[in-house]
């Protein structure tokens, strides 16, 4: 009877420990789901992970070529810039130059006229000067001869004064 009880306590064990087996498989079982219900994650994690990784380094090679592309722009923007300012200050400093001979032809042709003009009044004033003297000879001689009109009229009387000075007849 010994053995009869000692079995039983035995067959009492070894059901306990065939559901403590059964209780263990079962969450082994279940650790096994949540543990491949994880991995799934991790693994799809890290899909996504190496996906937004990838996008990333598209990014950021995009942006460093949008950073080199709005630097060479910015420099040749600012070599246009500077080759334009440069072009504007040769164009300003040929139209100083420029105007700087245009006031100095002004003033030398102003020189000049003002010049003609004082040689114009003098060669006027000479004119009139030689004019009038020589309306005063005209005058005097005018006066002379009507002088000798009228000596030769009181010498040899007014008749021969006339039929000098008449054209001679046709007949």
């Amino acid at each position: 009877m010994v053995l009869l009880e000692e079995n039983k306590q035995l067959q009492h064990r070894v059901e306990a420990l065939d559901r403590k087996l059964e209780e263990s498989q079962a969450q082994n079982c279940d650790l096994m789901q949540v543990i491949s219900k994880r991995e799934e994650t991790i693994h799809t994690n890290q899909v996504r992970l190496e996906d937004k990784s990838r996008e990333c380094t598209v990014l950021t090679r995009q942006l460093e070529e949008a950073l080199e592309e709005a630097r060479r722009q910015v420099t040749h923007t600012r070599e246009r810039a500077a080759s334009k300012e440069k072009s504007t200050q040769s164009k300003v400093l040929d139209l100083e130059a420029q105007l700087s001979r245009t006031n100095s032809e002004l003033g030398q042709l102003r020189r000049t006229k003002e010049e003609t003009d004082r040689r114009y009044q003098s060669r006027l004033q000479d004119v009139k000067d030689r004019l009038e003297q020589s309306d005063s000879t005209n005058r005097s001689l005018q006066n002379y001869v009507q002088f000798l009109k009228a000596s030769y009229a009181s010498v040899f009387g007014d008749s021969a004064l006339t039929s000098s000075f008449r054209p001679p007849s046709p007949l």
